[in-house]
């Protein structure tokens, strides 16, 4: 009977977190615009969306015992995964490039390169997660990273700026229209690497 109990706080524990990060998700679509409720809403949803984010302590300090456990099990459970439970739901489309300027003054653009096709397939929930990440320390880190690795073949680089943002399609009506996709910066990063590192930052 015990056992039980334990099983049933366990599973009550579980389905409560696992509908809380789908409502999150639910809410931010919801709050973004991309539903044919009316905009006046939106503020609601944002509200809504910000009540799931205090409940699963992600408003609480980084280094917080509960936010750090909460988040363990979110990952270790698979709760927290790229496009949330209300699937289908097309996400948007991100993109990262990397510009890299010389000490002569040139600058080049590099995309993201992957090794594999399995990384490739991965990338996409990357970006997608970078996006959708709030806390603007890991979102920098994680930026630097992948600038690091494009360092690793341009070493003669003074300095790489990651350039992060979200392609806009247009609507129907614009596609009409002939309107082309359109291109909003969400953050962008400047990072300098010497020729002594050897490791990732």
């Amino acid at each position: 009977m015990r056992f039980q109990r334990a099983y049933l706080i366990g599973f009550a524990l579980h389905f409560f977190l696992l509908v809380t990060v789908a409502s999150r998700d639910f809410f931010a679509v919801l709050a973004d615009g991309s539903s044919y409720l009316p905009a006046a809403l939106e503020p609601r949803w944002r509200m809504l969306e910000d009540a799931t984010f205090t409940v699963l302590g992600q408003k609480l300090p980084p280094n917080n015992l509960m936010r750090e456990t909460i988040a363990c099990y979110l990952h270790a459970a698979g709760i927290e995964a790229g496009y949330g439970y209300f699937a289908p739901n097309v996400p948007y489309s991100y993109k990262l490039v990397f510009q890299l300027t010389y000490p002569n003054g040139t600058t080049e653009y590099e995309l993201p390169s992957v090794a594999t096709t399995e990384t490739g397939r991965r990338l996409p929930t990357l970006l997608d997660f970078i996006a959708a990440n709030r806390y603007e320390p890991l979102r920098q880190l994680i930026l630097k990273m992948l600038a690091y690795s494009v360092w690793q073949h341009h070493r003669d680089a003074l300095r790489i700026r990651a350039v992060f943002g979200m392609v806009i399609t247009p609507s129907i009506a614009g596609y009409r229209r002939g309107d082309e996709p359109s291109y909003a910066v969400v953050c962008a990063y400047d990072f300098g690497f010497t020729k002594t590192e050897r490791s990732p930052p």
